[in-house]
């Protein structure tokens, strides 16, 4: 199994209730269920304060790398990548469990 993890920081002066936001949140929201590759997913907001902490989160599994590579190219996932690079910045970790 592989495990895509994904920490998104908002950019500067861009809150969670901004329209682009809620519709990209929405838009990877929608995704399980839609891409058959996915195994395990949740997301949600980071509730942290600390200063390191990011925004958001994906936690997602798939059941090889074949499987994360499909789902990565999947137009779906890629219209919310597309949203996310409008008011964002990301780090990933992809590893097998």
């Amino acid at each position: 199994m592989i495990r895509h993890l994904v920490l998104f920081k908002l950019g500067e002066g861009v809150e969670r209730d901004d329209p682009r936001v809620l519709e990209g949140v929405d838009a990877f929201r929608s995704l399980d269920g839609k891409i058959p590759e996915i195994r395990f997913w949740e997301l949600g907001w980071n509730f942290s304060d600390r200063p390191i902490a990011y925004d958001f989160a994906i936690n997602s599994g798939f059941d090889d790398a074949d499987a994360l590579r499909r789902y990565l190219e999947h137009p779906e996932h890629q219209a919310g990548v597309t949203l996310w690079k409008e008011f964002s910045t990301w780090v990933i970790a992809d590893y097998e469990y």
